[in-house]
């Protein structure tokens, strides 16, 4: 065999052997522990724009609960092949209620929570020009209420119901915007 050929051999074979080892840890990053998502339009604003690029944790929720206040990515419950972004208002065994664009969430110990000023801003909050009310919905086990932070123009628990667990694909834990800004996104305390 000439020179050439057999270093053309020796060539190949090492770039396939790289474009293996690649794929063997890329692959299971991708598609177990984190993925990439892309915001579109603007049921998030002013946190997270149109755009946005978002890596979400997948893992983190196989160790711990969906908590209030964190940003989730999830498969639309009317069709899953949708991808949808919003925050975590009620968690399982809660009440969620509307009345005049304030939100009530009751626990099961009849205690009332909610703190929505620690990620949307009491100015923000007030702009929520829907004041349509939503009667008393009780969450049961592995169900979610979520909502756009930007109440004005969200499809959410207020239209289409409330999400269901196993939909839940991760939180969303790294946010990159325009023009070139990457950030943490901070994990909710609540």
């Amino acid at each position: 065999m000439d020179k050439q050929v057999k270093s053309f051999f020796i060539f190949s074979f090492d770039v396939i052997k790289i474009v293996i080892v690649a794929l063997a840890i890329v692959l299971p990053i991708r598609y177990f522990l984190f993925q990439p998502f892309v915001v579109k339009g603007a049921s998030m604003e002013p946190n997270y724009h149109n755009g946005d690029y978002l890596i979400v944790d997948e893992i983190s929720y196989r160790f711990n609960e969906p908590q209030r206040g964190d940003v989730i990515v999830f498969k639309y419950p009317n069709n899953p092949a949708d991808r949808y972004i919003k925050r975590i208002i009620g968690l399982p065994g809660e009440t969620v209620s509307i009345t005049e664009g304030k939100i009530s969430i009751v626990k099961e110990d009849k205690t009332l929570v909610l703190n929505e000023s620690t990620y949307l801003s009491e100015d923000f909050l007030k702009t929520w020009s829907n004041r349509e009310d939503l009667d008393p919905v009780t969450l049961g086990a592995g169900q979610y209420f979520v909502l756009g932070d930007n109440r004005n123009a969200s499809s959410d628990s207020r239209v289409w119901g409330l999400l269901p667990e196993q939909n839940i694909i991760g939180r969303a834990s790294l946010q990159f915007s325009l023009p070139g800004m990457f950030s943490a996104v901070p994990v909710s305390n609540n």
